[in-house]
């Protein structure tokens, strides 16, 4: 069975989804639906325990904390997906990275010469957990803000959360 519910943060209404146990899905009411969540899943409304924990997890963060903990996540995609969601998770708090960078780190993660950055997008563009899996951290080569499933403007605000001056970012690989 798969659960869901909303949460009220101060950036709107998020959806969070769950198999019972873990997190599968944290997403704006107003954004893009992570493809995986797609209407023909059926949810169940229900308040979880798993929920109060995440939904505790984003109090912290929206208060400008860095959370001391992280719920249960339970990611589902491509392996390509899933070891990008992967390098996403180790992006710091406060830090951010170039879609470039995030595809030269899968190059060397699979020790080929190259890898597309536009590749490396379209699986952080379809990352089902914002938030918690800082895809918001990752922007353009020239520093600017580019895609974002929540939008642009949620984004700016993510990233002002943690105190970052946009336009600038720190190399963390």
């Amino acid at each position: 069975m798969c659960y869901q519910t909303t949460y009220d943060s101060p950036l709107g209404k998020m959806v969070l989804t769950s198999d019972g146990d873990n997190l599968t899905g944290a997403w704006f009411d107003s954004g893009r639906i992570p493809a995986g969540h797609l209407s023909f899943r059926q949810y169940e409304e229900k308040r979880l325990p798993l929920f109060d924990a995440a939904e505790s997890w984003f109090e912290s963060y929206f208060k400008g904390e860095t959370p001391n903990f992280t719920p249960p996540l339970q990611l589902s995609g491509t392996p390509f997906q899933m070891a990008v969601w992967e390098i996403l998770t180790h992006i710091p708090y406060g830090k951010t990275v170039t879609y470039k960078e995030v595809a030269e780190k899968m190059a060397r993660g699979r020790e080929v010469s190259g890898m597309s950055a536009r590749a490396v997008g379209n699986a952080i563009g379809h990352n089902p957990i914002l938030i918690i899996v800082p895809c918001h951290r990752v922007i353009g080569c020239d520093g600017k803000l580019t895609g974002y499933a929540g939008g642009i403007e949620k984004k700016r605000a993510l990233l002002a959360i943690e105190q970052r001056t946009i336009g600038h970012h720190t190399l963390v690989f």
